[in-house]
């Protein structure tokens, strides 16, 4: 039987979740949480009915599971700031991946994570909480991304990547082997890296450069 799931944080990246969601059928989607304004509205046929004060009410009614929905180009915080703020309650923020994922053996993925359709992740990688890895991107083999970091649509690492915490890979960004980008840093869509980034800046270009 689905389990109940509510979604906080409506939009574009809703939108793909309550797809993949769907096709699952591990879950039932009892409503989304989002600002005040957008109550009533629906995202593909599901009600935005909650706000973020609702959300222990829901917890004690029943509502076990939440996964946070917002996206995120560049700064993570708001997604941060909503995942803890689920765990706070006592949410169970599970891994959902796309069935038309590809996620190989020996790969470690941790909660509230989504892998969205057409990803590839290779064996031996670690990726971290509230990670989203989207729509096409590639991932090889043993690499490690940290939490709450954003691997945009078509990005591709290479073997061995470490990207840190809180970091954004843009929209078909290429990571060389071996390399490691810091945290809370931002890589342009497009870039092409071969030198390890550091910690909080933005890197764009081919080769990257901040």
């Amino acid at each position: 039987m689905p389990e109940k799931i509510v979604l906080v944080g409506g939009g574009g990246h809703c939108k793909v979740v309550i797809s993949v969601l769907k096709e699952s059928g591990n879950f039932e989607i009892v409503g989304i949480s989002d600002l005040k304004g957008n109550l009533e509205k629906e995202i593909l046929g599901i009600p935005v009915k909650f706000t973020d004060d609702d959300l222990p009410f829901l917890f004690k009614e029943g509502v076990k599971n939440a996964l946070v929905t917002i996206g995120s180009v560049g700064n993570p915080e708001k997604r941060v700031k909503l995942f803890e703020y689920l765990k706070s309650i006592g949410f169970k923020l599970p891994v959902v991946i796309s069935k038309h994922a590809i996620v190989k053996e020996n790969v470690t993925i941790e909660e509230g994570t989504i892998v969205m359709p057409g990803a590839i992740i290779n064996p031996g990688t670690k990726i971290g909480k509230n990670v989203i890895i989207n729509t096409g991107s590639i991932i090889e083999h043993d690499c490690v991304i940290g939490d709450h970091v954003h691997v945009a649509p078509g990005a591709v690492l290479s073997g061995g990547v470490i990207v840190d915490s809180e970091t954004h890979i843009g929209a078909g960004a290429v990571i060389i082997q071996n390399i490691r980008i810091g945290k809370k840093t931002i890589i342009g869509a497009g870039a092409v890296v071969v030198r390890d980034i550091p910690d909080m800046v933005v890197a764009k270009g081919v080769p990257a450069r901040y």
